[in-house]
């Protein structure tokens, strides 16, 4: 992994403008204008204006278009080949065939909002489907789709198997879903470092006061940094070969993810 990959994706409010520039500016690896669940269904065709008006370029931004079940579908469409577009989060996103039109659409990349039962059934299609960089986990709305009464435990097997989608599709792991607690720093870090335990490699946040907790938790902490050092030194002295640190042995899989460790670290500095 040489290139920059997003720990952390801030929704802002596609029918309130005058937030547009305040969100890009907050820290956010990401930033998603949301005409979806965010717009008040009066007021998504003059969101889709306003985020029309705002978009030029040099911006650079993810757009959530509305589901492909609704009536503001095709007209979201229209935005997907703007200037400033970068990628665009499909909602409920349920099979490769909807996500080929907002292909053809002009839209020059797709994270999928894995949030339906439909979804989840398809999700190796929606992974491995061109221009795909990462599948988003809705967990919220994932969970009153199919009952579920809980975030934790109750979706440990659902959140394993996108993390195993991705890695056979060979694209970056999954992006979490959001926490709604939004002055509570112990649930923040709670949630995100669960979805970093089980593989996640990002998370959806709906507050730019999320973003400092969120990339805290992804940031590799002073003494993971260290061994991976003393691992990379290890391996050069012997030139890659299988070698003991810290009274343990090391082999090529674990210099590999020492390495990363000390690329993320560098990452954030």
């Amino acid at each position: 992994m040489t290139a920059f990959t997003p720990v952390s994706y801030l929704f802002v409010p596609g029918n309130r403008p005058e937030r547009f520039d305040k969100a890009c500016a907050a820290g956010a690896d990401v930033v998603i204008i949301d005409l979806e669940d965010a717009v008040p269904l009066s007021e998504k065709d003059s969101a889709r204006a306003a985020v029309a008006a705002w978009l030029l370029p040099g911006k650079s931004v993810a757009l959530r278009i509305n589901s492909a079940d609704t009536s503001w579908h095709a007209a979201d469409l229209a935005l997907c080949a703007l200037p400033g577009v970068a990628a665009v989060v499909l909602p409920k996103a349920g099979s490769v065939a909807e996500l080929a039109r907002v292909t053809a659409a002009g839209a020059p990349a797709l994270l999928p909002l894995i949030e339906s039962a439909a979804g989840f059934a398809n999700v190796n299609a929606l992974a491995g489907a061109p221009h795909v960089l990462r599948l988003l986990f809705g967990s919220i709305d994932f969970s009153v789709d199919l009952g579920i009464g809980g975030d934790d435990r109750e979706l440990d097997y659902f959140r394993s198997q996108l993390v195993l989608a991705s890695r056979l599709a060979g694209i970056a792991a999954p992006v979490d879903g959001v926490t709604t607690a939004l002055d509570d720093d112990a649930v923040l870090r709670h949630d995100t470092l669960r979805g970093k335990r089980f593989g996640f490699g990002a998370k959806l946040c709906i507050h730019p006061r999320q973003l400092a907790g969120v990339h805290a938790a992804y940031m590799p902490n002073a003494d993971e940094v260290a061994w991976a050092q003393r691992v990379l030194d290890a391996a050069t002295r012997t030139n890659g070969a299988a070698v003991a640190v810290d009274g343990k042995m090391v082999d090529r899989p674990v210099m590999v993810k020492a390495g990363l460790i000390l690329q993320q670290a560098a990452r954030r500095r």
